[in-house]
């Protein structure tokens, strides 16, 4: 066998970068598996104090994944504050949502929910169900006369356990949540 000094060398370079790449790509192709089962199995029973005032109807579903974002204060992570994309039912990004709570259309119809919202522990390992009341929406599309917002099927996103070590430590929680938005069942 005749030995190919360039082609040891690229070995020894770029080995480690390939196993690096297949790994990644390996783990993004098992947490999109994960992400389609999850969206298949999801049922939703609402906790009645959860529950959308008769008169509303849903007008809009998205799945959202993201990062809760704590923040240390010295004493306690704080608010969340909330950092995800909404996918359609095809996966198509329709949305993105973050602090106000506020989502923005890719259309540009945006709603922000009155704070604090009504909230149930459905699991003790992610964040609370919610219903938060529409504030203030702007623009016709998907999210135009929203009334109501919904998050449930929650996954993730809880505060850390465990103290901050310095004032300010960011923490970013992944999570996931169906987010159901209802409008007037006249509109």
């Amino acid at each position: 066998m005749i030995k190919q000094p360039h082609i040891e060398w690229a070995g020894r370079c770029f080995g480690p970068a390939v196993k690096h790449i297949k790994s990644t790509a390996f783990l993004l192709f098992a947490a999109a598996t994960l992400m389609v089962q999850a969206a298949d199995n999801r049922a939703v029973v609402f906790p009645t104090d959860i529950a959308v005032p008769v008169g509303n109807k849903v007008h809009f579903q998205g799945f959202g994944v993201g990062f809760q974002i704590y923040t240390w204060d010295g004493t306690s992570w704080g608010k969340a504050v909330p950092e995800a994309t909404l996918y359609d039912e095809d996966g198509n990004i329709v949305a993105h949502h973050f602090g106000g709570p506020t989502w923005q259309s890719n259309s540009g119809s945006s709603v922000v929910g009155k704070l604090p919202p009504i909230a149930v522990t459905v699991d003790k390992d992610a964040i609370d169900w919610l219903r938060l009341e529409a504030l203030t929406t702007s623009g016709p599309g998907v999210f135009g006369k929203t009334t109501f917002i919904q998050r449930v099927n929650t996954t993730g996103g809880k505060a850390p356990s465990e103290n901050g070590t310095v004032v300010g430590q960011v923490a970013r929680i992944p999570y996931t949540a169906d987010y159901i938005f209802y409008r007037h069942a006249t509109n």
